[in-house]
């Protein structure tokens, strides 16, 4: 129940991102959370040690929003959203640009790589600060 409302034009929740940021907090602090969200810019900075960045080529994120119901208004969003690489310039914004890491996620090849390549960065992570 951490939402403020309901964007009727979105079709979707008006998150309350204080309340989000207040009910994390305490997980947050004690390390080893991943958090898996479409934006990072409410997010404090000393929670992360790493961010990563999925991006998507237009044609296959355009075929994958339709497949999830997206139409008008919310689909032409997040399309634009990518071409200009919003998401992405607003961690290298709110983090140090040397934490933010795109990975290409348009097949399911692409998600095997970005999940080993997240693993191995978690073990190596791991063994830098045990």
């Amino acid at each position: 129940e951490l939402y403020e409302g309901f964007d009727e034009e979105y079709d979707c929740p008006i998150l309350d991102e204080d309340r989000v940021v207040d009910e994390l907090e305490d997980r947050m602090s004690e390390g080893g959370v991943i958090v898996d969200y479409h934006g990072c810019d409410f997010f404090p900075e000393r929670w992360f040690h790493i961010v990563f960045v999925l991006r998507t080529e237009n044609s296959f994120l355009y075929d994958r929003l339709e497949s999830r119901g997206y139409t008008g208004k919310k689909l032409q969003d997040n399309i634009q959203c990518e071409i200009f690489q919003t998401l992405y310039e607003e961690a290298v914004l709110s983090y140090k640009k040397e934490i933010v890491h795109q990975l290409p996620s348009n097949t399911p090849e692409d998600l095997e790589r970005n999940l080993d390549q997240i693993m191995q960065w978690i073990e190596q992570w791991m063994k830098d600060n045990n």
